[in-house]
């Protein structure tokens, strides 16, 4: 209980600065957290649907059969479901316009790409915050530091008998900050490098699928072609 109080006792003596510097830290760490848990969960719930979509995509099932309970989801579906969606739409589209195949093939393509890059930036969404707090709060902390110490030997240059117990009170203010500079960026640092990884492993399923089913797409106009000559 002691060293408890003595550290709230040390945080409420630091200078204004200092001080400022610390609730920076501490709401750099507060958003921080918020954003590792939210996005925990995005990319597990993406990682999940993609295997289940992918699952029923390959079991054989009819693709309109599927286009249309993808549909009835209302625009309540992201990740891979939402790509199939985009792409068979258009190749509905460009199929009842009586495109040729090369041409449709590229319309879809380029359809499954946008949805592609937007499912991407969904997923990539505060992950460079995540960054950005790693990075800068060491050295935010590290300034709360220097100028907590320089104060204490200014203060110790002002008197003529100089002792560390003098010192070591606004010392010991100065690197709370760095500690707090620490705590807040290691998190942030290993959270982003991890979810960097699932992030770049879930794109790849995503171009992986598109170019897939652009594959199929192709081969099933291929087969109505050589069926209608």
């Amino acid at each position: 209980m002691e060293a408890e109080m003595s550290l709230f006792s040390l945080v409420t003596r630091a200078s204004i600065l200092v001080q400022i510097v610390m609730f920076i830290l501490l709401s750099a760490s507060v958003l921080s957290w918020v954003i590792i848990t939210l996005k925990y969960k995005v990319l597990k719930v993406a990682k999940e649907e993609a295997a289940r979509f992918e699952d029923q995509f390959w079991s054989g099932i009819n693709l309109s059969e599927l286009y249309q309970q993808v549909k009835r989801k209302n625009g309540k579906h992201r990740g891979i479901s939402r790509i199939f969606e985009m792409g068979f739409a258009e190749y509905v589209r460009t199929h009842k316009n009586k495109t040729n195949t090369e041409m449709m093939l590229a319309s879809v393509q380029r359809s499954m790409k946008v949805a592609v890059a937007r499912e991407e930036d969904m997923l990539d969404s505060h992950l460079s915050l995540l960054a950005t707090i790693g990075s800068i709060s060491p050295y935010i902390g590290l300034f709360g530091t220097v100028w907590g110490i320089m104060r204490s030997f200014i203060a110790l240059g002002a008197v003529e008998h100089a002792s560390l117990a003098m010192v070591a009170p606004g010392i010991a203010e100065a690197l709370i900050a760095t500690a707090m500079g620490l705590f807040a960026a290691i998190p942030a640092v290993i959270a982003y490098n991890r979810y960097a990884e699932k992030v770049d492993r879930l794109s790849s399923t995503y171009e992986n699928f598109a170019e897939e089913f652009a594959t199929i797409l192709q081969r099933q106009s291929h087969a109505k072609d050589i069926a209608t000559a």
